[in-house]
C-alpha cells in the first residue's frame, strides 16, 4: 500500500509520488513553523482577539501588527482627528498598543483611524482588523468602533448543519431587492429568505460578504477582511439573517476571497506598514495580471495568522456554517491557471504549482474542522487538481466539494450550436465524470454566467423573444424552445451523478438579461443589478412555469434522494439525440431531438417488473403540452432482437422524463 491513500485512490497519479510527498511536507514543515511540536490551528488562529480594538475594566485597548512601521498614532473622532495626541507604543517587534482611558471615549459608531509612519511617508490607514468599515457623505472610508447597549442573542443553538445533499440557493444581498437600488440584510431575511425556503433549497451561499470599495466589483476586490459590508447594513443584520436561516433549518456558506485583495492602499491592507512583503509577494509575482489586485505570500506566519484567523472569526462571530473558497485555481498555480487546459496529469505537478497556497488550502480546511467539525468547504477550481476534495491525512487538500465548473462551460458551448449537432456522449461525459471519491456541486449556470458581457441560459435560448412572448396566453416557437430547453438542462444536470445542486438567485425562473452594477458605463443605473421577483409571482406569464419546475425537481431529488448516487448509462443515440440512465430506483430519459417524437422508443433497462412516469418535463404545470400519461404502466419485456429486458415507451421531443419500479 502506498504511503499516501490518495495514490491507492487514483492510479494515474504513480508516477507523481515525489510530488504528493513534497505536498504533504511542506504541509508538516509550515505546519510545524507555525504551531511548533503540539500546537493546535484553533488555538494559532486568534488574531482578531488580539488585535484590534477590546474593550476592557478601565476602557479600550487597540493594538496593531505592522512590524516595519516607523509610527503609528490612532485618530478620530474621538480626538478630533488630532494626528499626534495618541501615539502607540511598539511592544515587540512587529506589533503596537495603546490604551485609551474610559470606555465612553470611543463611543458606538464613532469613526477611527490609525496614522501610519512608514518609509519616510505618512498615511491615515484603516485598522487591519476593524470589524465595522463604512464610508462617510465625502465616500470617505473608516473604521467604526462597534458597542451597541444591546448585544445581539443568538438563537440556533439546536441548528446543525447538513453536510450532504446540498441544494445550493447562490446569492447577492445588494442585488437581491427589485427595487433600483442596493438591497439590505433585513429585506433579504424578510423577503428573499422565504422564497428560498418556499422553493426547497437547503443551502444559502452568501457572496461580496466582506467590506469592498466598489460595489461593482461583486465582492471580489476585498478591502477589510474582518468587516462585513456595510453597502447592506449592520452587522447584527447580517447576524439576525443568518439566525432566521438556522431558525428555517438552513446552511449559509460564506463566499471566502483569500485568493487575492484590493490593491488600494486608502481603503485597504496593501502596505500598511510600508512595505508591499507585509501580506503580498513583491515585484510581478505580487499582482494578478486580470484582476488588477494583490496576491498574497502563503509562506509567511504572519499572513496565515491574518487569514486563518479570518476564517475563525467568520465562523465563530457570525456562525457560518462553512465557505466557497474564491478563485482556488488561481491560488494553486503561479501563472494562475490562465488558458490552460489541463489536459496532462504533469500539468498538476510542475515548477507552476504553488505549493505554498496549496499548503495554506490545507491549513484552513484543518483549522475548520477544528472550530466546526460540521462546516462545509467548496473549491472554486476549474483545474480538478487531484485530491481537492479528498481527507488531507490521505494526501488530499481537504476540500468537502468542489465546483463542476466544466459543466457551465460544456452548456454555454452547446448552447452555441444548433440542437441537432449537440454531442450526447460528450454531455454523458461532462456531467458523469469525477475524479475518485470526490465529490462534485453540479449546476448549468451561477453569477459567472449571468454577467454583463455573458448570457443567462435563459437569454441564450429566448434573446429578445422574452420581451414580447412571455405570457402565457402567447404563442412562440423560440419560448417554447427555450423553456423546454431550460428545464431539461437543470434536471439532466441534477439527476446525473451530481452529489449538490447550485442555482443563482433567479435563475430558477428564468430571469431576463444579466447582470451589471452600477458604473460609469451605465449611467451608474441599478436596473440591471436588481432580481424582477414579480415576474416570477405575475400568473399571467411564463416564469412562472420554470419557478414550479424547479420547486418540484428540488422536491423530486429529494424524495427519491438522486443526489450522491452513481448513475448508469442504459442507452445513447446521437441521432436520435435520446439519452437515458438510471439514478437508484430512478430510471431517465431525455429526447433532445428538436422535432422528432419517438411512439414505441425501445429502452434497455436490465430489470424485470413494471414502471410507471413519476415526472416530466412536459407537464402542463411547467408550461409543458401534456403529452405523457402517468397513469399507463410500462411492463418489460425481452427486446426484440436483443438479450436485454426494457420497456417500449412514448417519448415526445424536446422533454425529459423519470420511470420508477412499482412492483
Amino acid at each position: 500500500m502506498a504511503k499516501w491513500k490518495i495514490l491507492d485512490i487514483d492510479p494515474w497519479l504513480k508516477d507523481y509520488e515525489n510530488d504528493i510527498n513534497l505536498r504533504m511536507d511542506r504541509y508538516k514543515e509550515q505546519k510545524n513553523r507555525l504551531l511548533g511540536e503540539d500546537g493546535k490551528l484553533i488555538d494559532f488562529a486568534n488574531a482578531y482577539k488580539y488585535y484590534g480594538f477590546h474593550k476592557t475594566k478601565t476602557g479600550w485597548i487597540y493594538r496593531e501588527w505592522a512590524p516595519n512601521a516607523d509610527g503609528l498614532y490612532l485618530i478620530g473622532d474621538f480626538n478630533g482627528w488630532d494626528r499626534h495626541a495618541h501615539p502607540m507604543k511598539k511592544i515587540n517587534d512587529e506589533d503596537w498598543e495603546i490604551e485609551i482611558k474610559g470606555i465612553r471615549n470611543l463611543p458606538h459608531k464613532s469613526r477611527v483611524k490609525v496614522l501610519v509612519d512608514a518609509n519616510g511617508k505618512i498615511s491615515d490607514r484603516i485598522p487591519l482588523f476593524a470589524t465595522r468599515v463604512e464610508r462617510n457623505e465625502d465616500l470617505d472610508y473608516a473604521g467604526v468602533i462597534e458597542n451597541p447597549r444591546k448585544k445581539f442573542v443568538w438563537e440556533d443553538e439546536n441548528f446543525v448543519t447538513k453536510k450532504d445533499d446540498l441544494l445550493i440557493y447562490e446569492t447577492h444581498i445588494g442585488m437581491a431587492g427589485e427595487e433600483g437600488k442596493v438591497s439590505s440584510y433585513k429585506e433579504f431575511r424578510d423577503h428573499v429568505l422565504p422564497r428560498v425556503v418556499k422553493d426547497g433549497y437547503n443551502t444559502i451561499q452568501l457572496m461580496a460578504i466582506a467590506e469592498h470599495p466598489y460595489y461593482g466589483s461583486f465582492g471580489y476586490q476585498v478591502s477589510n477582511f474582518y468587516a462585513p459590508s456595510s453597502w447592506y447594513g449592520e452587522n447584527d443584520d447580517l447576524k439576525s439573517l443568518i439566525n432566521a436561516c438556522h431558525k428555517e433549518g438552513i446552511n449559509v456558506i460564506m463566499d471566502l476571497v483569500h485568493s487575492h485583495a484590493v490593491k488600494n492602499t486608502a481603503e485597504g491592507i496593501n502596505e500598511f506598514d510600508g512595505t508591499v512583503y507585509q501580506f503580498f509577494h513583491e515585484g510581478d509575482e505580487g499582482n494578478h495580471p486580470d484582476w488588477d489586485s494583490k496576491l498574497f505570500d502563503y509562506k509567511k506566519p504572519g499572513v496565515c495568522h491574518f487569514l486563518l484567523s479570518n476564517i475563525k472569526y467568520w465562523l465563530e462571530e457570525f456562525h457560518f456554517d462553512g465557505f466557497r473558497f474564491d478563485g482556488v485555481t488561481s491560488m494553486i498555480y503561479k501563472d494562475h491557471g490562465r488558458g490552460e487546459a489541463f489536459d496532462s496529469y504533469k500539468k498538476y505537478f510542475s515548477m507552476n504549482t504553488d505549493i505554498e497556497a496549496i499548503n495554506y488550502l490545507q491549513l484552513a480546511n484543518e483549522l475548520i474542522r477544528e472550530v466546526k467539525k460540521d462546516a462545509i468547504t467548496i473549491a472554486e477550481d476549474m483545474s480538478g487538481m487531484p485530491g481537492m476534495c479528498l481527507p488531507i491525512e490521505d494526501g488530499g487538500i481537504g476540500f468537502d466539494y468542489r465546483l463542476a465548473m466544466g459543466m457551465p462551460d460544456f452548456w454555454e458551448k452547446a448552447l452555441m450550436k444548433r440542437d441537432e449537432d449537440w454531442d450526447l456522449a460528450r454531455m454523458w461525459y461532462e456531467l458523469s465524470t469525477h475524479r475518485p471519491e470526490e465529490k462534485r456541486i453540479s449546476y448549468v449556470e451561477s453569477h459567472d454566467q449571468a454577467l454583463v458581457g455573458s448570457k443567462t441560459t435563459i437569454f441564450r435560448l429566448a434573446d429578445q423573444e422574452m420581451y414580447w412572448n412571455m405570457r402565457k396566453d402567447d404563442h412562440n416557437m423560440i419560448i417554447d424552445r427555450a423553456i423546454a430547453l431550460h428545464k431539461m438542462l437543470r434536471w439532466i444536470t441534477l439527476s446525473m451523478g451530481a452529489d449538490a445542486y447550485l442555482n443563482f438567485m433567479g435563475n430558477e425562473f428564468g430571469h431576463p438579461e444579466w447582470i451589471d452594477f452600477p458604473r460609469e458605463g451605465n449611467g451608474y443605473s441599478y436596473h440591471y443589478a436588481r432580481r424582477q421577483w414579480s415576474l416570477a409571482d405575475d400568473p399571467n406569464l411564463k416564469y412562472q412555469y420554470l419557478n414550479n419546475f424547479d420547486n418540484a425537481m428540488l422536491e423530486f431529488s429529494k424524495k427519491y434522494k438522486q443526489l450522491s448516487n452513481e448513475t448508469y448509462r442504459l442507452w445513447i443515440d446521437n441521432d436520435r439525440k435520446i439519452i437515458a440512465f438510471r439514478n437508484d430506483d430512478i430510471v431517465y430519459i431525455f429526447n433532445f431531438h428538436p422535432e422528432n417524437s419517438y411512439e414505441s422508443f425501445h429502452l434497455p433497462i436490465h430489470d424485470i417488473g413494471e414502471f410507471e412516469v413519476v415526472m416530466d418535463t412536459d407537464q402542463g404545470e411547467f408550461g409543458g403540452f401534456d403529452r405523457i400519461s402517468h397513469e399507463y404502466k410500462y411492463q418489460t419485456e425481452r427486446l426484440a432482437g436483443t438479450d436485454y429486458d426494457g420497456i417500449r415507451i412514448y417519448i415526445p421531443s424536446r422533454t425529459g422524463l423519470a420511470l420508477k419500479k412499482i412492483q
